[in-house]
């Protein structure tokens, strides 16, 4: 078959699928009667906001259901055979040879007691695809196309030895190590910064195309979507509202469900200037342990009741300036100014009330919180150390926090896996506002979220930083986020800070060059962004 027909022909053909889930003692419907068809060669993104299936589904193109699901009707066709027709054995000869899968989380997908290499070439190996050898040197390839550093050295590292960034694309280059026929893409630039994200998407689109490789590109960021698929399918609910090639659905998209994801994020916080300042960052160095500086001579101010807004790529020492404000890692020259006095370096040697004052939520709620403990235990912990709040009048302020964060009471006995991803997300933040604090660290908070939950978290900070008088420090990758929420803008890179000023200042020409490439990276809803970036 030449490679012209072949790349024309019809590679996965599902049929009223079907998949149910169990909970609550009954079986509920989570995929209901959809469709989906891929050609080889071809990309087929999956959007829609979060519950709507659209993981479910990009596995069950694999043929594969999670623990406590199964299929109930339809057929998953590929190759004349029927995946929902077949063993598990004769399943998991196709895993990892003809489908891969590239999840969201690499964190949670990687063993911590292997090397990435080793992790990389694994499935390969064990379907005796090559040599250990040509699958090292393939390997190291994938590493260098992926624009991860040291592509010779980085796979004898240990997972927690690199960035969650670099994780991410470590297991994108693991999935394409066999040169599967079908790849699922489940959320793989989530965690990536922008000026990243574009040398991932660029890979990524390249393979698909050199191969004749087919991929379901699952997303919620449509900007990214509209550069990589040639058509798009949107869920809801487990069912299809509309699948249509992409330029036709950017253009006008039928339905209006479609229609409201295409307008979300039209958050447009007007930057506000105010002299008082509760934090003051002066000339910090850090490392960790007798290594080089990741943090050199930075300065930030953070006014009071106010947002700043921490921008760069990975490693670029966003995170790292949060441990440094929280005493996680002492700075080892500079000093942090909270409300006027000199914070002690190191956490334990910080106050109770230092503690309290200062708070931060994190980008993974899954990993941030006990998942054997209630949400009445989870947001009622700070209550009981800060405030010692106990009996009744601790259930009535969880309740009242749930109501601050726009959760009724309802969800107080729930533990985290029967929630959502927002709704984990408010969750910490309830956690956070417990210990009534004056500043607020968020670190990528809003990253691993669908835009309308998104949007929803934004809307839901704003409004406690208006009602509460919070500082919030703001880190994340997202310019969109940035123009949502931020006062004051801080550009760092390569553990320097390039400029701060007013969100207005920072995103006028002229920039610094780093400040340019960031901005110039940021995926805009036009097919043709990517290629035009990469031809500049």
């Amino acid at each position: 078959m030449s490679t012209s027909k072949k790349s024309r022909s019809l590679l996965l053909n599902i049929r009223n699928i079907s998949i149910e889930g169990y909970s609550d003692e009954a079986w509920h419907p989570i995929i209901k009667g959809v469709d989906l068809q891929i050609k080889r060669g071809e990309v087929l993104g999956l959007i829609g906001e979060s519950g709507a299936g659209k993981s479910t589904l990009g596995l069950a193109a694999m043929g594969f259901v999670r623990a406590g699901c199964r299929f109930t009707g339809g057929s998953i066709s590929f190759e004349g055979k029927d995946l929902t027709k077949l063993s598990e054995k004769e399943k998991q000869k196709l895993w990892g040879t003809k489908f891969s899968y590239v999840a969201q989380s690499a964190a949670a997908a990687f063993n911590p007691a292997h090397t990435l290499l080793n992790q990389t070439i694994e499935s390969s190996l064990s379907h005796n695809l090559e040599t250990k050898e040509n699958l090292k040197k393939n390997a190291v390839k994938l590493y260098r196309e992926m624009q991860l550093p040291n592509p010779e050295e980085i796979g004898d590292r240990y997972p927690h030895q690199v960035s969650g960034g670099q994780l991410q694309r470590t297991m994108t280059a693991m999935a394409m190590t066999s040169k599967p026929d079908l790849i699922i893409f489940d959320e793989p630039t989530t965690a990536l910064d922008v000026t990243t994200q574009v040398n991932v998407l660029a890979t990524i689109r390249s393979i698909v195309k050199e191969h004749q490789t087919a991929a379901i590109y699952i997303t919620h960021d449509l900007a990214v979507v509209v550069q990589m698929a040639d058509r798009i399918q949107v869920l809801r609910y487990g069912e299809t509202i509309e699948v249509a090639k992409t330029n036709q659905m950017l253009k006008s998209p039928n339905q209006e469900y479609t229609k409201s994801l295409w307008a979300v994020r039209s958050i447009q916080k007007k930057p506000q200037k105010k002299e008082d300042t509760i934090l003051k960052i002066e000339s910090i160095d850090a490392s960790y342990d007798s290594g080089p500086m990741v943090l050199k001579n930075i300065d930030i101010n953070v006014p009071t009741g106010r947002t700043v807004a921490i921008v760069g790529e990975s490693g670029s020492g966003k995170s790292t300036t949060a441990r440094s404000i929280t005493g996680l890692l002492p700075p080892t020259n500079g000093k942090i100014i909270f409300q006027g006095r000199k914070l002690p370096a190191r956490l334990s040697e910080r106050s109770k009330e230092d503690l309290r004052r200062i708070q931060m939520i994190y980008q993974s709620p899954d990993t941030s919180m006990n998942p054997r403990h209630t949400v009445r235990d989870i947001i009622g912990r700070p209550l009981k150390f800060y405030h010692g709040v106990v009996g009744n009048r601790y259930t009535e302020k969880v309740i009242e926090l749930l109501k601050m964060i726009e959760l009724d009471e309802s969800f107080i006995d729930r533990l985290p896996e029967e929630l959502s991803g927002g709704q984990k997300q408010r969750i910490c933040i309830a956690r956070a506002l417990a210990a009534e604090p004056d500043l607020i660290i968020c670190d990528e908070v809003t990253s691993a979220l669908d835009q309308i939950v998104q949007e929803g978290i934004l809307k839901l900070l704003l409004r406690l930083q208006k009602e509460l008088k919070i500082s919030y420090i703001f880190i994340t990758h997202d310019i969109a986020t940035v123009k949502a929420i931020a006062d004051e803008v801080v550009v760092m890179h390569q553990g320097s800070v390039v400029e701060q000023g007013l969100k207005k200042d920072i995103f006028s020409p002229p920039h610094p060059d780093y400040t340019k490439l960031l901005l110039s990276s940021v995926p805009e809803m036009d097919p043709k962004w990517l290629t035009r970036i990469l031809t500049q």
